[in-house]
């Protein structure tokens, strides 16, 4: 259970302190544990991210519109996609240690719901919404501001990844890039698919994702990082 000691403790992390205790509650709260512990009375966190998601558009929006005046607005859009996605949102719930502090059933968290990209976005939008709530818009906006925006390049940079390490590797004439799938597991509705990005049968980056898509995007994104610091690491 979340005790007054571990609510503090995440409050200090996201920076917001809560007046209504009952709506942080809620937006931790997976279904999984509500079914059960049989608690019908317990609300989880689904009606919240409906809410903080529509929060979280606009706030980004909003941020797009004024930092980038002179961009059109098929761009903007393309932008604010790679924001919110779901990757995004969950590599700033790890970036911020709070995949410990989720509700969720046993079974659920056997099969590592605590870190599984939706359960994560989906908690990171619930708290959104909960913060909406409890403080009002602009403290939302603030929260946002903090943990989502505050990375936009990096988050643009995994938006397109794959485009991005294409022209990377294209620098070196006859550099060939491949996504391999390299392993799968979990039961068909819940499918797990791990994919390396080779250059020249060499790996240069992982990705783990519900799609092969998702993972190839991952893979290049993690060889992009890799390269960042160590220009000319890809192709050597």
């Amino acid at each position: 259970m979340l005790t007054e000691g571990l609510l503090n403790e995440f409050e200090n992390k996201i920076g917001y302190a809560f007046q209504n205790k009952s709506l942080l509650k809620q937006a931790l709260t997976h279904s999984s544990f509500v079914n059960e512990q049989r608690i019908r009375k317990l609300p989880d966190y689904e009606r919240l991210e409906f809410l903080g998601d529509a929060v979280l558009e606009l706030t980004s929006s909003d941020f797009l519109y004024k930092n980038f005046p002179d961009v059109k607005e098929g761009e903007l859009t393309k932008r604010r996609a790679s924001i919110v996605c779901g990757f995004s949102l969950a590599q700033c719930m790890e970036k911020l240690g709070l995949g410990q502090y989720i509700l969720m059933g046993k079974g659920e968290e056997t099969t590592g719901g605590r870190h599984k990209e939706n359960i994560l976005s989906d908690v990171l939008e619930a708290i959104i919404g909960a913060i909406y709530l409890d403080g009002g818009f602009e403290k939302a906006a603030a929260f946002i501001q903090r943990s989502i925006l505050s990375d936009f390049e990096n988050k643009q940079l995994f938006y397109d990844s794959k485009t991005l390490l294409q022209e990377y590797v294209q620098r070196e004439k006859g550099a060939v890039l491949d996504y391999i799938l390299v392993n799968e597991y979990g039961p068909d509705h819940n499918r797990e698919f791990v994919v390396e990005a080779r250059v020249n049968g060499r790996p240069v980056g992982k990705g783990i994702g519900k799609t092969k898509k998702s993972a190839e995007q991952q893979a290049a994104y993690e060889a992009l990082l890799a390269a960042k610091g160590e220009e000319g690491r890809i192709q050597e």
